[in-house]
């Protein structure tokens, strides 16, 4: 994890972002978690795939009777290659930046918020919260 010893500029923190981003992508669940002074990794995959995946397969549900299976994000994390960052959209005071999140060039219905606080070491960053 990320410890700076005073408080980070925005583009620190959007790299941070980016990264911990990339990891998810890449499936490296565990490295992620470990990149920030991360909240509960399987609330943020249902809300990502709920936002992405999920809500696509409501949509084909009305056409095909077997959609997917409600575990399905758990099993097969292929999904997360499909997102994209978009949007960083800061707080202001700058502490605070949520991400807009795209799923095959759409923007999806969460996004995911980080904060930056002092710690007793220095500033982290931390999160993600999910925003709906």
């Amino acid at each position: 994890m990320k410890i700076w010893t005073e408080p980070p500029a925005t583009r620190d923190i959007e790299a941070v972002v980016r990264d911990y981003f990339s990891l998810l992508r890449a499936g490296k669940i565990s490295e992620a978690e470990q990149a920030i002074d991360h909240h509960s990794m399987r609330h943020v995959l249902k809300a990502l795939w709920s936002g992405s995946v999920g809500a696509n397969a409501e949509d084909d549900e009305d056409e095909a009777s077997d959609g997917p299976a409600a575990d399905e994000w758990e099993q097969d994390l292929s999904w997360l290659g499909e997102l994209e960052l978009a949007d960083f959209v800061w707080g202001h005071t700058g502490s605070s930046v949520y991400v807009k999140i795209t799923y095959r060039a759409q923007i999806i219905e969460v996004a995911l918020g980080f904060r930056v606080r002092p710690t007793d070491t220095g500033w982290v960053l931390t999160g993600p919260a999910t925003y709906w």
